[in-house]
Order: C-alpha cells, then structure tokens, then sequence
C-alpha cells in the first residue's frame, strides 16, 4: 500500500529528527509531524471503508481523538529529546524520573483509546472499529521500531 510506505517515511524521518533534537529545529519538527498527522489521516481514510453517513460522523470524531493523542505524543517527544540531550550524562535519578513519565505517557495512551472507543463504536459497526484500532496500532509499531533502533540503551554505569 503506498500510502503505507509514505507515511513509514515520514515516520522515519520523524524519529530521526527527535533523535538528534540539537540538531532539529523545532519548527521544522511541528512542520514534519503536522505532515505525518495528515498522511495518517489519508491512510486511514485509504484503508477503513467508511459510508458518507459513517464518514460524515467518524472524521470529526477522529480528529478530537487525534487531538488528543497529540498532547500525549507531545509528552513522548519532549521525553526522547531530554532523553538523547543528556544521555551521556544521565543520572540514576535523572533516569528513573525519565521511566516514570514514560510510563505514565503509556497509561494516557491507552486511557485516550479506552476513552473513545466507546464513542467510535457509536458510529461504526465492531468490526470497523476494530480495523481502525488495528491501522492505529500498526502506524504506532513502525514509529515504535524505528524509535527502538535509533535511541541508545541507558548505559548501567555512569562511566562510558
């Protein structure tokens, strides 16, 4: 599916840019996940058969729940840039209180899921919704592995 690979690209590009947040201005970094935002929504809209009636009450819906999610990613990002800037001299406790809020970053997203799938399932049968959670789900382990690839282990001692 191209719009597949495009939007793995653009996720690619994304967690390169974070993961070298010296390097990436912050405007260009907005910029770039505005774009991954809209090419997530083309590929949802390619891959989720939706009726003009579903469409016409799914997209509002799905834009509060991306906006949602977007506070939370927003917290992961900040958390991957404090993360990369002081990795070489990151602390115990440094490192704890970075595990903690990533944690803590988890628990939002599925408590943004667990909020509004009951609201999806208003407006679409159980086996869209599913399809949905799944794209989702998909879209979140490509930037997951790549994330996963590009950041650096936390070192057990303090000396390198």
């Amino acid at each position: 599916m191209p719009a597949t690979r495009l939007l793995l690209a653009l996720g690619l590009v994304l967690v390169s840019a974070v993961g070298h947040a010296g390097q990436a201005d912050d405007a260009n970094l907005d910029i770039l996940r505005s774009t991954i935002r809209a090419n997530k929504k083309a590929l949802v809209a390619a891959s989720l058969t939706l009726s003009d009636d579903e469409a016409a009450k799914f997209w509002p819906l799905y834009d509060e729940y991306q906006k949602k999610l977007t506070g939370v990613n927003d917290r992961l990002v900040a958390l991957v840039k404090d993360y990369t800037t002081n990795y070489g001299t990151l602390t115990d406790e440094h490192a704890m209180k970075l595990t903690e809020q990533y944690l803590d970053v988890e628990k939002d997203r599925v408590d943004v899921r667990r909020e509004y799938l009951p609201q999806f399932a208003k407006l679409l049968p159980g086996r869209k919704v599913a399809r949905f959670f799944q794209i989702e789900n998909k879209m979140d382990a490509v930037v997951r592995y790549q994330l996963a690839e590009d950041i650096p282990v936390v070192e057990e001692s303090a000396t390198r």
